[in-house]
């Protein structure tokens, strides 16, 4: 098939259409989780006071029961020995057993419709951490496909010169986000959404303590709750700091690398991070910085979950010409002799690498660690 020049005026224009079409998309899905979660809020507190209600409905029950146990023994009493009693006295006696009576019906009737709303909110309640679920997926998502639009796609477009290597460049980076849609898809099915399903389960639980336990016991279930909610929002912060950190764009590589590395460390409590600034600490172009905080980022991030490390070392050495990375650990290491084509990460390296005109190099033995090398020259 014969390739054409493509106009990169063109594809400029395409790529503004689409930020626009996918920025409008991330608002209305970001909408529709804020008021999934409103609702959600409002629901677990209607959920909580029918909870109460149920308590002091079952204390009066139990109440009631010992009462109309007792009325209707002085009815019998009453009934056996007629002639000893006014007839006003028999009159109050079977008015107050039937009034007993009612009002332990009334309750019951009240407490199944209490119960029949509480299964309804719970399966309301499931259905929108759901809900809240996928969007958050679909934002994660997003916030991916945008950043391959407003900064790796640009320098593709910028530094690809004809159409057979966007073509095949294209495919990779489609491959790339679809591997990093799987991995918060994993993140977030074993992390958030699982905490948040355990939710229900829990309220339910600290319920059934409550009455056979005792406030006490059900007051330290309620902690044990929300640690496991904390939990859950450090775990979803987490993810949404792996996608783009904020303060990438406001302070610079090196104070953004120092606090990423210190956060990955805290939430990897048995491995150890160490970070070491030996150049100059200034601002770097937006795709030096970039691009190199994703690359250590992906160095990192297959140390700790790919080849087991408990020790990582990152040292950073940014002079007036160049710029230095090294990224050693002390894990389980690889074969570099061994291609593995569906190894995204090493691949996206290379290519951001090339991009800058820099060299990466992989160091590396089974058993001996990783040491992986970054030098990008710096243009005037």
């Amino acid at each position: 098939m014969k390739i054409k020049q493509i106009d990169m005026k063109s594809i400029d224009e395409i790529r503004e259409e689409m930020i626009d079409t996918v920025t409008c998309s991330k608002s209305d899905i970001f909408r529709i989780g804020e008021k999934c979660r409103h609702d959600y809020e409002s629901m677990t507190n209607e959920l909580a006071n029918i909870k109460q209600m149920m308590v002091k409905l079952i204390e009066e029950g139990d109440q009631l029961e010992e009462q109309v146990k007792e009325a209707r023994l002085t009815l019998s009493e009453v009934s056996m020995n007629f002639k000893h009693y006014t007839e006003e006295e028999v009159r109050e006696a079977y008015e107050k057993a039937h009034q007993l009576q009612m009002d332990l019906s009334i309750n019951w009737q009240y407490k199944k419709q209490l119960l029949d709303k509480r299964d309804d909110l719970e399966r309301r309640l499931i259905g929108l951490i759901d809900t809240i679920d996928r969007a958050d997926q679909l934002i994660s998502q997003i916030s991916v496909v945008m950043n391959y639009l407003t900064s790796d796609l640009k320098q593709v477009g910028e530094v690809l010169e004809d159409a057979k290597a966007k073509q095949d460049f294209g495919l990779k980076i489609i491959e790339a986000q679809e591997e990093e849609r799987k991995r918060l898809s994993r993140e977030i099915h074993d992390g958030p959404a699982q905490m948040l399903a355990n939710v229900i389960m829990r309220s339910d639980l600290i319920e059934r303590v409550f009455r056979e336990r005792g406030p006490d016991e059900a007051f330290s279930e309620v902690n044990s709750f929300k640690k496991m909610v904390r939990s859950a929002l450090y775990e979803v912060r987490r993810i949404i700091y792996d996608l783009r950190p904020m303060a990438l764009d406001d302070l610079g590589l090196v104070p953004t690398l120092r606090k990423y590395l210190q956060t990955i460390e805290e939430y990897h409590k048995n491995s150890k991070i160490t970070f070491v600034n030996l150049g100059l600490e200034r601002r770097l172009p937006t795709k030096y910085e970039v691009a190199l905080f994703r690359m250590i980022q992906e160095s990192v991030q297959n140390a700790l979950k790919h080849a087991n490390a408990c020790e990582i070392k990152v040292k950073l050495e940014i002079t007036n010409n160049d710029i230095t990375v090294l990224i050693k650990d002390n894990g389980g290491g690889f074969d570099t002799s061994i291609k593995k084509p569906e190894s995204f990460g090493m691949i996206g390296m290379r290519e951001r690498v090339d991009l800058l005109d820099g060299d990466i190099t992989f160091d590396s033995k089974i058993g001996k660690g990783t040491a992986v090398w970054i030098r990008v020259p710096l243009t005037n």
